[in-house]
């Protein structure tokens, strides 16, 4: 039985007992998804892929650029995810590289169906797969979702020395030495 990464470049990350999160490549290993039991593989990558037979595919082909519009799949990835944890199967979201389409997708999910803040549910994917950097323009789609969800905020985009940028990484800008 294959083990899901937590927190490699490579493999697939845990975040629920029904939801993962990869990069592209783990994506396209079948012994990896048939091994941890993966049901519906959902790709956010321009390109079209596929999965081994009896998985259901789902693809968004969304770039990874801040005015792509990945807002518009929040609600209805998140009750996909749902659905299929209901009759008992996993999904796995995945992007080129498991950071930033796929992670922000992960964490809409987590607000929708597990009742989290925006703040939590960076935290929780985080502790996940730590490398997690949803661009600029994903944050806004998502600290929007949460008002809509939850009529307040825990998120906010802030500005600084590298343009605007979560607040949740403010500390972390603020420490970058420009060489």
């Amino acid at each position: 039985m294959h083990q899901a990464g937590n927190g490699g470049l490579s493999g697939l990350c845990r975040i629920t007992d029904h939801l993962y999160l990869s990069n592209k490549r783990a994506a396209n290993d079948s012994s990896l998804l048939k091994g941890n039991g993966i049901t519906c593989v959902i790709n956010v990558t321009e390109h079209k892929g596929s999965a081994p037979p009896g998985t259901e595919y789902v693809h968004l082909p969304v770039s990874d650029t801040p005015l792509a519009p990945l807002r518009e799949h929040f609600g209805e990835v998140a009750d996909q995810i749902r659905s299929t944890a209901e009759g008992g199967g996993r999904v796995l979201v995945h992007c080129n590289a498991g950071v930033s389409r796929s992670a922000a997708l992960c964490m809409a999910y987590l607000m929708k169906h597990r009742g989290v803040t925006l703040l939590e549910a960076h935290g929780w994917v985080r502790g996940c797969r730590p490398l997690v950097r949803p661009n600029p323009g994903f944050w806004r789609q998502l600290v929007q979702y949460e008002a809509e969800l939850r009529g307040c905020n825990t998120v906010r985009m802030v500005s600084s020395s590298i343009g605007e940028i979560p607040d949740v990484y403010t500390e972390e800008a603020r420490n970058m030495v420009l060489l």
